[in-house]
């Protein structure tokens, strides 16, 4: 079930995030997704329009909207391959006619999916916080 998010879902939504990124984002130091856990928490999580997939009572992953910018799509690493992130980009698709987003270049599992998905590249760049190539995507509904 897809629903919004409630204020006592963030430490089950940032674990979600913490695992997520630990396995996705094996390029970049673990030590770099650790100390991001309280900035998501109190700055990122709580400015974001949150939506969150929960399955036996457990959130397996969630979205993060602002505006029309998807700031995060993460599904746990044990519950992957199940529809889950498919199911929550259609729900962001629902709520936005039009979506950006950023992600790692070395991330081909993630750039194949929003490809996938009707995203394109519209622009290349550095993330600044981990010197990472990283690539801009857009999404526009027909």
């Amino acid at each position: 079930m897809i629903r919004q998010a409630r204020a006592d879902d963030m430490d089950a939504i940032l674990e979600v995030w913490l695992l997520a990124s630990l396995q996705a984002h094996d390029f970049v130091p673990a030590a770099f997704w650790w100390q991001q856990q309280e900035q998501m928490r109190a700055r990122y999580l709580p400015s974001a329009e949150l939506w969150v997939c929960e399955r036996g009572g457990e959130i397996q992953g969630f979205i993060a909207l602002v505006d029309d910018y998807l700031a995060a799509l993460f599904v746990r690493p044990d519950c992957q391959q199940n529809g889950i992130g498919k199911a929550l980009l259609a729900m962001a698709k629902r709520l936005r006619r039009r979506l950006s987003l950023k992600v790692f270049s070395e991330n081909d599992v993630a750039v194949h999916f929003y490809r996938q998905h009707g995203f394109a590249i519209t622009e290349e760049g550095i993330d600044p916080g981990t010197g990472q190539p990283e690539l801009c995507m857009g999404y526009q509904a027909c």
